[in-house]
């Protein structure tokens, strides 16, 4: 067979040669060993075939390792060029401090404009036209201004994503969005003359406090207020009283002490927490579609069959926190808390996500009376002494800042020079699917508080006191599935026209974190984020106009009394 296969095509080079070369071939039997003894003819070529004959071998071997990419193509180095350096541009020549002051610091022109032109920003969802209430857009992916507050200024403001409410600088109650009125295209006046300090909103209803601790409970439908018995009210004329506009109810305790009044509230989707000038603490229903039912009100065994006889949102004292001088209050969507005085946190109601600061408990996902968090076990080894200093709610989430202050440990033979030094931390606890524990996890359930570093343990020189001290959160506002912090950092609102021209204004630092389905996180994008990030300026245009093309981020104006349109605002 091996010869039947290779003498013909043998047989057919030797012929193509012969045609070709003018010297003659001779052949010579050579045996190539096999069981068949077959016997094949191989050329014996002159020493002039013989080189060309290895000529073309060499040519087609080389070909073929091109071909198969072996070995790989060489090529000499590129020389670098030489690293052009490139110089900070001049500054523009400016003509007062002030352009200065502008020109050098971006947050200098964000404390500027906030006073020149105070408003309100909102981005986020608008399918109930509450973030932009004159446009039909499905998604505010930017800050936007909302017209109608343009140079105002207001006390508190609280969105739903169906409806909102204001409290403007007189006191009076705005109210916007298609919850309140389909055909609402602004914000409107409502409840009017009560002095209104703040507000909290549940799933359908507005709880407002006034100055005097009046709390009152007002429909967040137009239809609804017109449905509501309308009380009187009384009249500067003696003797006189006239009828309400709208249909509201007051929630006030009973039983309060000469001198007590409800100083601030919170509210979740249907219960909400007043708590009273003496440090006593009362709940209620603040919805009227369901009666709570998930422990929230703090009294156990309380439900819609058990309730007193008498209206259904009246407060109820909660007897468990009788002695401890509650000094601040949050609640989420279902879940209550409250801290005292001496920095001890109680927590009750859901803990279907661990939000109560306990680990879930399958058995029962709900705790109806106040239970003490054990937020030293947290620091357990640390030599840290910790107390509670705020604590923020929302949705399923729960924030606690705390103090801890170094202290000596019993192993240690001399005091540490860190001693009586305090840290500032920050911890969440509760649901992290979305990224709202900040602690750049994604965690279903978090029962035990999870500390969020990127707003814990910092520290900042304050050069008016002269040390280093701690940087503490002002404050945490938390939604359903995000969360913003404002930072407690030094500040300077002083600069002035007898101050250097370097002597700039800044405020405070904002961040954002967790959800962002909607762009509610005011990054422009909408991936949603696990660790707090900053976003830039509201007023982009502003920076744009001093040629400013680089990063900046967003500050908040502290409070200050400053003068707007000819009258001392603050």
């Amino acid at each position: 067979m091996l010869s039947n296969k290779v003498a013909p095509r043998c047989g057919t080079i030797i012929q193509r040669a012969n045609r070709h070369s003018n010297h003659p071939i001779a052949f010579q039997k050579r045996s190539i060993g096999g069981s068949s003894g077959a016997r094949v003819a191989v050329a014996s070529r002159s020493l002039g075939s013989q080189r060309a004959a290895l000529l073309l071998s060499v040519t087609i071997c080389a070909g073929g390792l091109y071909a198969s990419g072996y070995p790989p193509a060489l090529h000499a180095e590129e020389i670098p060029t030489p690293a052009e350096l490139q110089f900070e541009k001049k500054r523009k020549n400016t003509s007062t401090k002030e352009e200065n002051r502008d020109q050098i610091s971006s947050q200098h022109l964000q404390v500027k404009r906030s006073w020149e032109n105070p408003g309100v920003y909102a981005w986020g969802s608008n399918t109930g036209r509450v973030v932009a209430p004159e446009s039909d857009e499905v998604n505010i992916k930017t800050p936007r201004r909302i017209p109608y507050f343009d140079g105002k200024i207001i006390r508190d403001l609280k969105l739903d994503r169906n409806f909102a409410a204001a409290i403007t600088e007189n006191g009076d109650l705005l109210q916007w969005g298609i919850g309140y009125s389909p055909d609402c295209k602004e914000p409107t006046s409502t409840l009017k003359g009560r002095d209104l300090v703040k507000l909290a909103i549940s799933k359908d209803r507005i709880i407002a406090l006034s100055s005097k601790g009046t709390v009152y409970s007002i429909s967040a439908s137009k239809a609804d207020q017109e449905l509501e018995p309308k009380p009187k009210e009384s009249s500067w004329i003696p003797f006189w009283s006239s009828q309400s506009q709208i249909g509201y109810r007051t929630m006030n305790p009973d039983n309060l002490v000469w001198g007590e009044k409800v100083s601030d509230i919170s509210s979740g989707l249907e219960h909400c927490l007043l708590l009273t000038s003496k440090g006593r603490l009362f709940s209620a229903a603040s919805g009227s579609e369901d009666y709570p039912t998930k422990g929230q009100l703090g009294v156990p065994g309380l439900t819609w069959i058990s309730r007193p006889s008498g209206r259904y949102d009246q407060p109820h004292h909660i007897s468990t926190l009788q002695g401890f001088d509650i000094a601040k209050i949050a609640t989420g969507d279902y879940h209550s808390l409250a801290v005292d005085t001496q920095g001890r946190v109680f927590s009750f109601g859901d803990n279907s996500v661990g939000q109560l600061g306990f680990e879930y408990n399958s058995e029962s996902s709900t705790i109806d009376a106040p239970s003490l968090v054990p937020i030293d076990r947290l620091y357990k080894g640390t030599n840290l002494l910790p107390r509670v200093t705020g604590v923020f709610a929302g949705g399923v989430n729960t924030f606690f800042t705390v103090d801890a202050t170094r202290v000596a440990g019993q192993s240690e033979e001399a005091p540490p020079l860190d001693l009586g030094r305090i840290t500032a931390d920050t911890w969440a606890c509760g649901q992290g699917i979305y990224g709202t524990l900040g602690n750049g996890r994604w965690t279903h359930v978090q029962g035990i508080p999870s500390k969020m570093k990127a707003l814990s343990g910092l520290f900042e020189y304050d050069e008016a006191a002269q040390t280093v001290i701690p940087i503490r959160l002002s404050s945490l506002s938390i939604g359903s599935t995000h969360a913003s912090a404002v930072m407690n950092n030094v500040t300077n609102v002083n600069a002035t026209s007898k101050s250097s021209s370097n002597d700039t204004n800044w405020g405070a630092d904002v961040l954002w974190w967790g959800g962002n389905e909607h762009y509610q996180l005011g990054t422009g994008r909408r991936n949603n984020v696990s660790q707090p990030v900053y976003i830039q300026p509201l007023d982009l245009a502003a920076d744009r106009e001093k040629g400013r093309r680089e990063e900046h981020r967003f500050q908040i104006t502290p409070r200050k009394t400053v003068k707007i349109g000819g009258r001392n605002m603050g």
